[in-house]
């Protein structure tokens, strides 16, 4: 695979607290020269990047990030505030107390409401693979399936763990066939990227791809 082709799947991505408007401006100045599918930055600088960017690179951004907990409404709230914002796309995260409870039909309709806030923008839903047991993500992949949402997303990135092989190809197996999915979180070479994709991802949620493209770039090998 090329490596245009890995990046037009990549959500360039920059969520540290500390991030500053110079660093979400670099990372966007990067999305737009590498062509990444986003870029995926903090909400609160959402409107600043899209008057920056314009039409030139699709801006994602994390709501309930990364603990999941908050309500059903203010998540609500944060995807619209966001879609009013200028976001293109919004990641969201499942409240996982509940799917330890088995609260599956709690979860499923609170993903749909969150996916009617989006107002026809792109939802991903991060189920955070690396607390949940298979069962649980087997279940959460009909959870999302039902509830209308475009992708499912395995991580935070901020938990213990990121995106495994094997929750790749256990999505692969379980989602409706209008979900997509996105691995996120450790992606560290262009193999892992290339083998993330060949089991199904569309996304992959990463900086690390773009890092290498420059330091290929910087050899003049790309």
């Amino acid at each position: 695979m090329e490596l245009k082709d890995i990046l037009a799947r990549c959500d360039h991505t920059l969520l540290a607290q500390t991030s500053t408007w110079e660093e979400i401006k670099a990372i966007c100045d990067d999305g737009m020269k590498y062509q990444t599918a986003s870029v995926c930055i903090p909400a609160s600088f959402v409107k600043q990047a899209k008057e920056y960017v314009g039409e030139r690179l699709a801006i994602c951004t994390v709501i309930g990030f990364p603990n999941g907990y908050a309500t059903t409404a203010a998540k609500c709230f944060m995807a619209s505030d966001a879609v009013d914002n200028g976001a293109d796309e919004v990641d969201m995260v499942i409240n996982i107390g509940w799917a330890k409870e088995g609260k599956w039909e709690e979860l499923t309709a609170e993903i749909a409401a969150i996916k009617t806030a989006c107002k026809g923008k792109i939802l991903k839903v991060i189920i955070e693979t690396c607390l949940l047991t298979d069962e649980e993500k087997i279940a959460l992949c009909k959870c999302v399936s039902d509830s209308g949402a475009d992708y499912i997303k395995t991580s935070t990135g901020f938990s213990k763990a990121g995106a495994t092989f094997a929750d790749v190809e256990l999505f692969a197996k379980h989602v409706a066939p209008h979900v997509k999915i996105k691995a996120a979180g450790g992606i560290s070479s262009l193999e892992d990227a290339e083998k993330f994709i060949a089991l199904g991802a569309d996304r992959l949620g990463t900086s690390r791809v773009v890092k290498i493209a420059k330091g290929l770039e910087n050899d003049g090998t790309y």
